[in-house]
């Protein structure tokens, strides 16, 4: 007779071929995505064997422990392309990531104040930068769209190289949750644009919208390496609402749309517990959680290491769109139960060795979100989740103060192996 151990393990073993199975059936067949052996590597961070190496440390793997940052305090805002003010708040704040364990810090302005260098000097943090782009875009595979954002990108890589650390630069990531109904005007208008091979990234069988992707981002690796002799990583941040794990009823894109954000050295996406494609998704193998039961067939999916460059919680006071359940209105005081949750969901997944890292979002509350006006960032908007997200709020002068106990629960994940 079977013992109670035993019958556990045989139903793990059976909920992971099953998850398998499914991943299987709802990957998109044929795709293809490589880099051009002859390219040059980084010279710090690789992806090698479904892992990111550091160099610098004997080639040993990496697991970041990030936090999302972008800087703004009231009264300042990116919408009309303003930086972050270049001042003290560095001093701050670079110590509070310090104290929360953070090793990699995902920073969203295209272009870092000096002063937030000069504290990272005093550190040994890495940082990776997100280049986002316009996600409503009419149509990606425009030609106008394509060179004006290339230029963009390529302003990008040269702050980094003229103010920036590349030294201390994990990745660059180009684009950052493309919308679903400008993925799918792309697709339906270059249906036949299904393959790209440029000087450095090679893909087949991909969708119109990826291969704008793929464009972008080998023009971008092309730069780099042509004017400064070198590239970091370069991956594309995508989120659950578009794929690629595609068997879910709640997508926003149908299967032929679906987005793999495979190209380049690594996969990067935004992981929320509520989102799209996740509350929908089987029991992990191990928690049980749904949060789990999509990790797990992300990575069956992926061959190429999974960076989570954004998994939180809006703490607004109360949840405005009852639509979308779960996008704000979360008590302060049940942040940390969840964090601890998807801490646990990603360090005991199925394919664990594939996730070389998570990231919280974020350090502070975002005033300036939504942008609805140009006095928005002057008032912190109860209706307004995406301005709620922070692990700190914004108190007087500015000064960040600690929701609750959920620096405390980073900190205390952070400090685990």
């Amino acid at each position: 007779m079977l013992s109670q151990r035993t019958i556990l393990h045989l139903t793990i073993l059976l909920l992971l071929l099953t998850g398998q199975a499914l991943a299987a059936v709802s990957a998109p067949q044929g795709k293809t995505s490589d880099i051009d052996p002859a390219t040059l590597a980084p010279t710090r961070f690789v992806s090698r064997g479904g892992e990111i190496l550091d160099l610098s440390r004997g080639g040993n793997p990496v697991f970041f422990k990030g936090i999302g940052y972008s800087p703004y305090l009231p009264g300042e805002t990116p919408i009309y392309g303003a930086s972050p003010g270049n001042d003290d708040r560095y001093a701050q704040h670079i110590p509070l990531m310090r104290d929360l364990g953070v090793n990699y810090v995902h920073v969203f302005p295209l272009q870092m104040p000096a002063k937030f260098f000069t504290e990272l000097d005093k550190t040994d943090l890495v940082y990776g930068q997100d280049i986002w782009i316009w996600a409503y875009e009419e149509d990606f595979l425009d030609e106008t769209f394509l060179n004006k954002t290339l230029n963009q990108i390529r302003d990008v890589i040269d702050y980094t190289y003229k103010v920036g650390r590349p030294d201390r630069l994990v990745l660059f990531s180009i684009g950052d949750e493309l919308q679903a109904d400008a993925v799918k005007r792309t697709d339906a208008r270059h249906a036949d644009v299904r393959d790209f091979t440029g000087r450095h990234i090679i893909v087949k069988n991909r969708t119109p919208t990826e291969i704008a992707i793929a464009r972008l981002m080998d023009g971008a690796m092309d730069y780099e390496l042509k004017r400064y002799g070198r590239r970091h990583l370069y991956c594309h941040t995508s989120w659950t609402h578009i794929g690629p794990v595609g068997d879910r009823p709640d997508l926003e894109v149908p299967r032929e749309d679906m987005i793999t954000p495979d190209i380049g050295d690594l996969v990067c996406m935004n992981v929320y517990t509520y989102a799209r494609g996740v509350r929908t998704s089987p029991p992990g193998s191990v928690t049980g959680t749904a949060y789990q039961g999509y990790l797990e067939d992300l990575a069956a999916k992926m061959t190429k290491p999974i960076l989570i460059t954004q998994v939180g919680l809006s703490t607004s006071p109360f949840e405005p769109k009852p639509s979308v359940p779960g996008f704000g209105g979360h008590p302060v005081e049940d942040v940390p139960a969840t964090f601890r949750s998807v801490w646990q969901d990603v360090r005991t997944a199925w394919g664990k060795e594939k996730f070389a890292g998570m990231v919280f979002f974020q350090l502070n509350d975002e005033w300036w979100k939504s942008g609805e006006d140009p006095t928005d960032s002057t008032r912190h908007e109860r209706e307004d989740p995406e301005e709620w997200f922070g692990i700190y709020e914004v108190g007087e002068n500015n000064i960040l103060k600690p929701k609750g106990e959920i620096p405390a629960t980073v900190h205390a994940l952070f400090s685990e192996p």
